[in-house]
């Protein structure tokens, strides 16, 4: 038979279950883990997500994507974000500054190329960057060089290639790399300025005119918010840079870094 349970044993169990109901949920937030990342990987870190929930089971991974300042906003105001990836090396650089992340785990994760591209069905011939000059062209697609890196990657491109003033009149500017390929695929502008693997995310919509070259490389870094508390952080960076999720980025496009 069963042993009798005590009124003293009954107060003991009772004491560690309540214990247990307090700490549940600091145990349960600890598991969460919060990534801001650039709105360039935002098909290939859904992806990592998943892969890095399976290698570390009971931590679930919130994914948050946008341009990288505006993210880099969200973490100096206080955003509860654990890990965060830009496109570029000046976003991280001022989040470096910041005093935002913490140094020793920044590391660049991938590499990636500017691309000018127009709607598949287009009846414009582009060919390359001096052909935007054309009467048809109308308007084209850019991040805001303020805010998106790919804006900035074009600007620099306009700029070295002497486009930058005379485009001016015909700079559609986006919210994000995105939706700059939002206008694109949906015809909205006749030409744009994307990231490469996010050209071969649009697959038939568009239609490549051409890589362009970048004075400076596109680069991607990653690295651990200073304020973050979770153990699983610095994990999910170095996940990142695992054969196994460098295999993943390596599918959408990315290049190693």
């Amino acid at each position: 038979m069963p042993k009798k349970t005590t009124p003293r044993t009954a107060r003991f169990l009772a004491l560690i279950l309540a214990l247990a109901l307090c700490l549940a949920p600091g145990l349960a937030a600890a598991a969460d883990l919060t990534v801001s990342a650039a709105a360039s990987l935002t098909d290939a870190f859904k992806v990592v997500k998943t892969a890095f929930e399976k290698a570390n089971p009971g931590t679930t991974v919130t994914t948050n994507f946008a341009a990288s300042g505006p993210l880099l906003r969200q973490i100096e105001n206080g955003a509860p974000v654990d890990v965060f990836a830009s496109a570029d090396e000046k976003t991280m650089d001022q989040a470096a500054a910041k005093n935002l992340i913490v140094p020793g785990t920044r590391v660049d994760f991938v590499k990636n190329a500017l691309v000018l591209i127009q709607p598949a069905d287009s009846k414009l011939a582009l060919k390359g960057l001096a052909d935007l000059t054309q009467p048809g062209v109308k308007r084209i697609a850019l991040g805001n060089p303020e805010t998106v890196p790919v804006g900035r990657y074009t600007r620099e491109a306009l700029t070295n290639a002497k486009l930058w003033e005379p485009l001016q009149p015909k700079l559609v500017p986006a919210e994000s790399v995105r939706q700059a390929l939002d206008y694109i695929t949906r015809g909205e502008v006749d030409a744009g300025f994307v990231f490469a693997t996010d050209a071969k995310i649009a697959g038939p919509k568009v239609r490549l005119v051409q890589e362009v070259a970048t004075s400076t490389p596109v680069t991607y870094p990653i690295a651990v918010i200073a304020t973050s508390k979770n153990p699983k952080a610095k994990a999910f960076v170095d996940f990142v840079m695992s054969p196994a999720g460098q295999k993943i980025l390596q599918d959408y496009g990315f290049k190693k870094p």
